[in-house]
């Protein structure tokens, strides 16, 4: 039997690349693969049926005291403990491959010498830009930004990239400074998997070589059609609430445009998204986060959803989530939304942060007809169960698997 380690700094589905790694153990599991999960402590962490080893949480969120907070510093740039409870995890089960999806900020790249060196290769899942940029979003001040292109890493503290803060800022530059000089990731990771094409031609474009990059498209899993319905409720974002999504440009369109449209998730935007939709009295409903059927059955009855990024969005598994249940999708044209659009004819695109035309497509979007919406949605259905299916997920990985083992 093969083995896998999944490794990711979140156990529980606090985003979407927390949630391809649940997913993708998931499915190696169901496939025959023994599976092991190495993680973080958090409050949040859910029950597995696979064996999960967990290390020390890191957040700033639970540090109250400066002393807390500058050992949390401290573990974010090289995390020792996690580096022990690694290797002490590997005396016991010795996988075949070592898939990270997000080790950063908490575990960090120190655990992945304790990998490779024992010549287990390390692949990574670039859900985000943290690799090439120290503000993974590649956001800063409202607009991308590619000032770290060329090693420049930086202008993070000189830009405050992180949150504002010169202090966390620092930190970050300081992180990105060591483990280029450690070369963390390019001497360590064996493959990078990126779930757009646009990822990959970006990394390609900031000097990553292309024998070390690869794309394969998230996929998705068949949702309910009990949850399907009419296409009666307002259009609908679902997501993190925060700055790079394009929240704010979404709810000026909508008071412009005089369309409803609901808001489910949270994040740190949530408060100054509430002011502004009462200062403009746009008709916009700040829902609140939904999991599981909750958000199925809001999904299921929406006229469409829209994804008004304004950062490097990849391949969104929202889009594939729209399509499982024959939401047409408003997309901005950033990141890796448009090919996903583009191929399979399942949506509109629009230029990302302008208000004046996503104005105009949610207005032409909230007038069609059941019909018109269920013909862009089943479109984007078939194509992604062509496409993004299970099967051609696990082909694809496990082909770059085997090559990765045959190297080792």
């Amino acid at each position: 039997m093969q083995r896998l380690l999944s490794i990711n700094s979140y156990h529980y589905r606090r985003g979407g690349a927390d949630a391809v790694y649940l997913d993708h153990a998931r499915l190696f599991a169901a496939r025959g693969w023994e599976n092991r999960f190495f993680s973080m402590e958090h409050p949040r962490n859910i029950t597995s049926a696979d064996p999960v080893t967990l290390t020390g949480m890191v957040d700033y969120e639970f540090a109250t005291s400066g002393t807390a907070k500058a050992a949390a510093a401290l573990k974010s740039i090289y995390n020792l403990e996690a580096a022990r409870k690694i290797d002490h995890l590997l005396k016991d089960y010795i996988p075949d491959i070592a898939h990270v999806h997000g080790a950063y900020h908490h575990l960090t790249p120190a655990i992945f010498p304790r990998l490779s060196s024992r010549g287990i290769p390390v692949i990574l899942t670039a859900h985000d830009f943290k690799i090439l940029c120290p503000a993974y979003t590649m956001y800063q001040q409202g607009a991308v930004c590619e000032a770290c292109k060329g090693g420049e890493t930086w202008n993070v503290v000189r830009n405050r990239c992180i949150k504002g803060s010169r202090a966390a800022s620092l930190v970050v530059g300081f992180e990105a400074a060591l483990h280029g000089w450690l070369q963390s990731y390019r001497k360590h990771v064996a493959m990078v998997v990126a779930p757009s094409e646009f990822y990959r031609a970006k990394f390609l474009e900031w000097g990553w070589p292309a024998e070390k990059i690869v794309h394969i498209p998230n996929y998705t899993t068949s949702v309910s059609a009990a949850h399907e319905g009419a296409y009666a409720d307002p259009i609908l974002y679902f997501g993190r609430l925060s700055p790079e999504k394009g929240l704010e440009t979404l709810v000026r369109a909508a008071a412009l445009a005089e369309v409803p449209v609901n808001i489910v998730g949270s994040g740190p935007m949530a408060d100054a998204l509430q002011q502004l939709i009462d200062a403009l009295g746009a008709p916009v409903t700040l829902v609140g986060r939904l999991d599981g059927d909750a958000l199925w059955r809001a999904l299921g009855r929406s006229k469409a959803t829209v994804i008004p990024s304004e950062w490097y969005e990849n391949g969104p598994i929202s889009v594939l989530e729209s399509f499982e249940l024959a939401r047409p999708v408003i997309g901005a044209d950033i990141g890796g939304i448009p090919e996903m659009l583009k191929q399979s004819g399942g949506g509109w695109l629009y230029e990302s942060g302008n208000v004046s035309a996503l104005v105009e497509l949610l207005a032409h979007v909230d007038g069609l007809g059941a019909a018109a919406l269920q013909e862009r949605g089943m479109a984007g259905r078939k194509h992604a169960r062509r496409v993004h299916t299970e099967d051609a997920y696990f082909a694809k990985m496990t082909e770059v698997y085997r090559a990765l083992k045959a190297r080792s």
